[in-house]
């Protein structure tokens, strides 16, 4: 139970310490920033949620959130309306996350080794797409997407909270999200009952493609720009924000309120530094640190379970 707790307790202090710290995070202007600064990697941390749940993982949502917000943003430059350049930047990450699942499961290549070219192949056609040029000119309506407000509240978190509730269904209230934990839990044993392991797969990794691909279009949104160079890190930060909820990188494990809060957490660190005036450099061995003790406290219990069986 405690092992549950923690990451929500660890928020809590979290905030309640940059709250005395800084003067300044409690205003409504800061706080509406890190709503803001959260959403891109909170869309992405819940499509990571399913496939780590799934036993799998990503590590080229990064340069796909990239090329989502370009050709996204391209497609508004050559006179597409906003919601259709956002369905561009939906539907480039449905199709590369479901190029990641068929040759996860068809070609069985380890999903690291996988999503690590695809990295590589997704932000080098990035790259020659654009001339390593941002795509610049586009619809001021665009900006609604990730700096408007809704209700006096900002539109993106009425979008996270929708994707987060969509999320939270799949996991666990239908077969694919049952299906999700028991390939993750083992992936053997999956088969032999039946689960149509390589399909459900890839539709898992086509949902955190589209999931990213709506990740890239609040980026493009919020920079009213689409930047071949953007996303660098973010599959760490996604991951971290997995691992720190509770999920678990062995898969069979994890949460749509665990990485909500391990995204937080993510958040606030980064916030917390930038009041503080921390430096942005120390602030990524920060993360890199975050990410090492919540592997190490899920790699233990693991441990200590097996024991005690």
């Amino acid at each position: 139970m405690m092992q549950r707790l923690l990451p929500f307790l660890s928020l809590v202090v979290l905030f309640v310490a940059l709250a005395i710290a800084s003067p300044h995070f409690l205003t409504e202007t800061n706080l509406s920033s890190v709503v803001r600064q959260t959403a891109v990697i909170n869309t992405m941390s819940l499509g990571m949620t399913l496939i780590i749940i799934a036993g799998g993982i990503d590590l080229s949502v990064g340069a796909m959130l990239a090329m989502c917000g370009v050709l996204g943003t391209m497609a508004m430059e050559n006179g597409m309306p906003v919601p259709v350049g956002i369905l561009v930047g939906l539907l480039t990450g449905l199709f590369w996350g479901s190029v990641n699942g068929f040759l996860t499961t068809r070609l069985r290549i380890a999903p690291f080794i996988v999503t690590l070219g695809t990295l590589g192949i997704i932000r080098g056609l990035t790259l020659i797409i654009t001339n390593g040029l941002p795509v610049t000119r586009v619809p001021r309506s665009f900006a609604f997407l990730g700096e408007g407000n809704l209700l006096g509240v900002p539109f993106v978190l009425w979008v996270v909270v929708i994707c987060a509730l969509a999320t939270h269904v799949i996991l666990e209230h239908t077969r694919l999200g049952r299906y999700a934990f028991a390939i993750g839990s083992n992936p053997d044993a999956a088969v032999y009952a039946g689960v149509p392991v390589a399909f459900d797969t890839t539709v898992i990794y086509a949902l955190g493609g589209l999931l990213t691909g709506l990740a890239g279009m609040i980026e493009a949104s919020r920079l009213m720009t689409g930047q071949p160079s953007a996303g660098n890190g973010y599959e760490l930060q996604a991951i971290a924000a997995v691992v720190i909820g509770g999920g678990s990188l062995h898969g069979g494990e994890g949460s749509v309120i665990g990485t909500l809060i391990g995204a937080l957490i993510m958040g606030l660190l980064s916030n917390g530094s930038d009041l503080l005036g921390i430096s942005p450099y120390l602030q990524q061995a920060i993360i890199g640190g975050v990410i090492i003790l919540a592997v190490t406290v899920d790699e233990l219990r693991k441990r200590r379970g097996r024991a005690e069986a």
